[in-house]
């Protein structure tokens, strides 16, 4: 069984690239001791590496390049093509005057890109993405950046916690964009216990919902709900022929 669960423990981290270590013991339903020997003995082989609060999946690039370990900006050039053409549909949605919530997933990271562009008179961004926030100078210099802060996440480079819920228990949102890990019939899934909690309070507060998902998203679930599908006011996908 041991060697059956290390097995699953490396294809979970090959799928999402990080994971921390309480969200694997909740994952294979094990004691916190066990995950912890489990990725002792994956560390000590050099199959994945250990990180503050989690552990990492370390990838090799094609050639002799060393090693390296996926960051956010791995994961904002993973799929780039599909993100784009997904921020290009979700830009189509945002008006004159919105209140718009941003969350801090790569795919939105491009919608972002795309606003630091346009040419609205009225238009207010609310945020946790560290990303979003360094890069606001580029925006009109009359449009409003609201930052939630919190306690920093480096998996997600983004303010989580509950002092960012209780920022958002005082804004108005008019439409929120978000991305999640999975997709299916039933439920929108990450596989961030915190990043959960944040999604769900936004999603509660804001009048329209859009949830951003290239197509590697859908049929796979992540650890912890967000919403059923039927939610949200729009699923916007990339159109695969």
């Amino acid at each position: 069984m041991k060697n059956v669960r290390i097995l699953q423990i490396l294809d979970h981290l090959k799928e999402v690239k990080y994971c921390s270590m309480e969200d694997l013991q909740k994952k294979f339903k094990v004691s916190s001791a066990t995950i912890h020997r489990d990725i002792a003995a994956l560390a000590a082989r050099g199959a994945l590496s250990k990180m503050h609060g989690g552990v990492a999946y370390p990838e090799t690039a094609a050639g002799d390049r060393k090693k390296t370990f996926s960051t956010f900006q791995d994961r904002i050039e993973w799929n780039q093509n599909r993100k784009q053409m997904i921020a290009q549909m979700a830009m189509q949605e945002v008006q004159e005057g919105d209140i718009l919530f941003l969350d801090s997933s790569t795919t939105t990271y491009f919608l972002a890109r795309l606003l630091e562009n346009s040419l609205f008179s009225n238009l207010t961004i609310v945020t946790n993405s560290v990303l979003i926030m360094q890069e606001f100078h580029k925006f009109p210099a009359h449009y409003v950046l609201i930052g939630l802060g919190g306690g920093y996440d480096i998996q997600l480079n983004a303010f989580l916690g509950q002092a960012t819920l209780r920022e958002l228990e005082y804004l108005n949102i008019s439409k929120a964009f978000i991305s999640a890990f999975g997709v299916t019939e039933e439920n929108v899934t990450t596989n961030h216990e915190h990043h959960a909690d944040l999604l769900i309070k936004v999603l509660q507060i804001a009048g329209q919902r859009f949830l951003l998902a290239d197509r590697s998203k859908f049929d796979r679930e992540g650890l912890f709900k967000i919403a059923k599908p039927r939610f949200f006011s729009k699923i916007l996908t990339e159109i695969v022929p």
